[in-house]
Order: C-alpha cells, then sequence, then structure tokens
C-alpha cells in the first residue's frame, strides 16, 4: 500500500516571543521566579497536607492531588519557554513535538476536570454535611480522585492523534513557546477541518462542561450559604470555597478563549502565558494565604521546629 501522508518536516521551529527582542531577558526573568515558585510552593503544599493531621482530610487531599498536577503542568511548557528565551535551543523534533503537545493538553484537562472535583467536594460538604464524612471516605476519595486523569488523558488523544496524521510540508515556524493544537493545525499543508472541529469538540468537553457544572454547583453552594443564620457561619463556609473561586476564575478565564474556538490567533502564545506561568505560581499563594486552616497548620509546624531546633 502506497504511503499517502506527504510529510517532509522533520522539526518544528519555536518563535516564541522573538518579536520582543528587548523584553528577552526580563520575560526570561519572569517566567523563572515563576516556575521556581510554583514547584516549591507546591511542594511545600503536598508536605504540609501529608505532615499536618488536621489536613487529614478529603478536601486537603484534593489539593495536595491539584499541587501534583500543577508542578507537572508548569514543567512541560515552561522549561521549553527559558529555552527559547535563552536562544539556546528553538527547535523541536517532530515526535517529540507530539509528545510535549498530548502531555500538555491531557495535564490541562486533567486539571479542569480535577477543579470540578473540587468544587463538588463543597458542595457536599456544604448542602450535606451530615453525610459528608460517610459519602467521602478515603477510599471513595482516592477512586475520584484517578478520574480526573483519566478523562484528561483520553480526551487529548484524539485530537493529538488527528493532528499528527496531517500533513506537513512546510513552513515549520509554530508561532508559540510550545507545540499545541491550534498553531501546529495551522502549518499543515492539508484540510485541518476534522482535526481543528475534534479539537474544539474535545475543549467543549474538558473546558466547557466542567465550568458549566463548577458554576451551577457554586450557584446551589451560595444558595445553601445564605440559608445559614449565623454571620461565622456563613464567613466559614465561603471561606473554604473563596481560594477554589479564585483558582477557577484565573484559569478558566484565558483557556476559554484560547481553546474554543476552531482557529489559533498571535495572542494565544501571550494569553497562554496566564494559565502556564502566573496563575500556577499564583495558586500556592490562594491556596495558603487565603486559607486560615493552612495557615494554623503552617504555624503550628514552624512552632514545633523552632522548639525542637533552637538557636
Amino acid at each position: 500500500m502506497q504511503d499517502t501522508n506527504n510529510t517532509v518536516v522533520k522539526e518544528f521551529l519555536l518563535l516564541g516571543f522573538s518579536d520582543l527582542h528587548a523584553f528577552q531577558n526580563v520575560l526570561y526573568g519572569l517566567a523563572l521566579l515563576a516556575y521556581v515558585i510554583c514547584v516549591f510552593g507546591n511542594i511545600a503544599i503536598i508536605i504540609l497536607v501529608r505532615m499536618e493531621a488536621s489536613l487529614h482530610s478529603p478536601m486537603y487531599f484534593f489539593i495536595s492531588i491539584f499541587a501534583v498536577l500543577e508542578i507537572m503542568f508548569i514543567s512541560v511548557s515552561v522549561p521549553n519557554l527559558l529555552s527559547i528565551l535563552l536562544q539556546t535551543k528553538k527547535t523541536i523534533i517532530f515526535i517529540g513535538c507530539f509528545a510535549q503537545m498530548y502531555t500538555f493538553n491531557a495535564l490541562g484537562e486533567t486539571e479542569c476536570f480535577l477543579l470540578s472535583l473540587m468544587v463538588f467536594d463543597r458542595y457536599l460538604a456544604i448542602n450535606n454535611p451530615l453525610r459528608y464524612s460517610t459519602i467521602m471516605n478515603s477510599k471513595f476519595c482516592s477512586k475520584l480522585a484517578v478520574l480526573p486523569w483519566l478523562g484528561g488523558f483520553f480526551v487529548s488523544f484524539l485530537p493529538t492523534c488527528l493532528t499528527f496524521l496531517l500533513e506537513f510540508c512546510g513552513p515549520n515556524m509554530i508561532d508559540h513557546f510550545f507545540c499545541d493544537l491550534a498553531p501546529v493545525q495551522k502549518l499543515a499543508c492539508c484540510n485541518s477541518f476534522y482535526s481543528g472541529m475534534v479539537t474544539v469538540l474535545a475543549a467543549i468537553i474538558s473546558v466547557v462542561f466542567p465550568f458549566v457544572t463548577i458554576v451551577t454547583l457554586y450557584i446551589c453552594i451560595i444558595v445553601t450559604v445564605l440559608k445559614i443564620k449565623s454571620k461565622d457561619g456563613k464567613k466559614k463556609a465561603f471561606s473554604t470555597c473563596s481560594s477554589h473561586l479564585i483558582v477557577v476564575c484565573l484559569f478558566y478565564g484565558s483557556a476559554i478563549i484560547v481553546y474554543v474556538r476552531p482557529q489559533g490567533s498571535h495572542y494565544d502564545k501571550f494569553l497562554a502565558l496566564m494559565y502556564t506561568v502566573v496563575t500556577p505560581a499564583l495558586n500556592p499563594f490562594i491556596y495558603t494565604l487565603r486559607n486560615s486552616e493552612v495557615k494554623q497548620a503552617l504555624k503550628k509546624l514552624l512552632r514545633q521546629h523552632f522548639m525542637q531546633h533552637p538557636r
């Protein structure tokens, strides 16, 4: 059988932000700082949740899973961005490009599903407090935690495969700082309509549906909280949801604009900085500084440390 795929491209050139010559060093410094903050901040959250008994609850179990996911998610794209800004390596081999594409989208979609799962946990805790501990036992939480990963890696498989099967005969310059679906599809020298439509469908399933679920559950939560008579009860209920709500707004705000469209644009890479660099760097602060239980646990561990190791 004759091979009908006329792909001759062996590698892609990632343009990154080469048009912003004056800001290359500034972008590098900011991206490196964001990466370090994200990695070490999320490692600190994981350690804190594991060590402090008061944080051994479903909510903090899912936050620790989210922290692991954030480290993986930012590590797929930001090291590549740093390399491009240093101009040490702007090319990526053909198969490596699609490996990065699949991993990035799978982890991103996993994050979308996990964020909706986390608000479902808060919904049960606030709307069904008497049965919450019975329903959300450790075994059930572990099973739930697997579902976002299965969903993310499954949903991203088909659009990545269809994009991989397109013909690439040049040019090979990707107007982005990592391999993503829309920028690569634009380089195809054949009709990319079906791969583009499948990409939009995958985005609707993994981005829009979870977002609608989150909004619906939060409406139910707000209605329930407003019925609470005591001000302290309302404040406590809102405080457990506020950090998650901020993370959702930051992540979905840019992700929906980028992915729920059949064609990408030149500005997608700037929006991508929001959910690949800025938001992951802010999340550790959001989940600690806006969470009284985490702050108290951190103070307790630090106090114990200094008592055991006095100067």
